[in-house]
């Protein structure tokens, strides 16, 4: 179809000059039909003045003129009814930095998830290009999403974890899957299941959890809290807690200890400037672009051709004007 669209143009355009032609030589003709002899040798005399003779030229001139004009606005506007198109090659980037968001979802932290997770949110507004993944533990761990730089389905999942923090449902909607261990609020089995979110294990990316618990832990763990954050550090994975806590509790010394040693960073849930903090701490690791599969876009581009068109058709009208008057 693209294709016929320039063969219909042109023929549109040879048909337009065409008709002027034709108008033009029928107006020559209806003045040169004689009503009688005397209409002749008036005709000619009057054809024999100077000033008739001008006249007559300029009119010439002029339809010429027009039948130029519209052959060129015409041939114009062919061009752009035949939609040039460009291809571009669109290359998208991401920074190789993955960041798992781990949430303790365990009774005491009731009164703080809503918080914690709107603090998620604002985190993951201020990243850029990042992968982020959510875990949520309390007796066991569950995957809420993996590693995805989709911001938009992220902040969607985090708008519905927080409604259904916010309800009034005895166990929550997200809970659901987190009540299977033996105990509650299992931050070591929580914390090792966030460090198993991490794909491609021999890709070069800076890895990085963000812990949002008050290490309040109630049963038998089957990997301690030491235990997890060795394991985090040999995968070359840092840990930044975010405590709701009493920062000089024996919990929180626990999980300051803990960050320590992956090289990560210990923040309170009400400093000031703990998002700020966390996200400048994530983004200062090295990282490389990634370049993802190229992708051919096709777009019109029609160039200056309309422009050439509405002058040409202004042009037309202008000496239109002036030959009628």
């Amino acid at each position: 179809m693209a294709l016929e669209l320039p063969w219909l143009a042109l023929g549109v355009a040879v048909l337009g000059v065409a008709a002027v032609v034709v108008g033009v030589l029928r107006a020559g003709r209806s003045r040169a039909t004689p009503g009688s002899a005397q209409t002749v040798v008036a005709a000619e005399r009057v054809r024999a003045l100077q000033s008739v003779a001008r006249v007559v030229r300029r009119r010439v001139v002029a339809a010429v003129g027009l039948v130029v004009l519209a052959t060129c606005a015409l041939g114009a506007a062919a061009v752009v009814a035949a939609r040039p198109m460009a291809e571009q090659i669109i290359e998208p980037e991401t920074r190789s930095r993955d960041v798992m968001l781990c949430l303790d979802v365990s009774g005491s932290m009731t009164d703080v998830d809503a918080e914690v997770v709107a603090l998620f949110d604002r985190l993951a507004r201020d990243f850029e290009g990042e992968r982020i993944g959510l875990t949520i533990f309390n007796g066991s761990p569950v995957r809420i999403f993996p590693l995805t730089d989709d911001y938009a389905f992220v902040r969607d999942q985090l708008a519905s974890i927080r409604a259904s923090f916010e309800s009034y449902d005895e166990v929550p909607e997200y809970w659901i899957g987190t009540l299977n261990g033996p105990g509650a609020s299992l931050v070591g089995d929580g914390l090792a299941a966030c460090a198993l979110g991490f794909d491609s294990p021999d890709t070069e990316r800076s890895r990085s959890i963000i812990l949002a618990t008050d290490n309040e832990v109630n049963g038998a763990e089957s990997v301690s809290l030491e235990d997890a954050a060795g394991y985090a550090r040999s995968l070359d994975v840092r840990v930044y807690v975010i405590d709701p806590a009493d920062s000089e509790s024996a919990t929180s010394a626990e999980l300051r200890a803990a960050s320590d040693l992956t090289g990560g960073g210990y923040f309170g849930l009400h400093d000031a400037t703990t998002v700020e903090s966390v996200v400048a701490e994530v983004q200062s690791q090295e990282a490389t672009l990634l370049q993802g599969q190229p992708t051919i876009v096709r777009v019109d581009a029609p160039g200056p051709w309309p422009v050439v068109v509405a002058a040409f058709a202004l042009a037309f009208v202008v000496v239109a004007g002036r030959v009628r008057a």
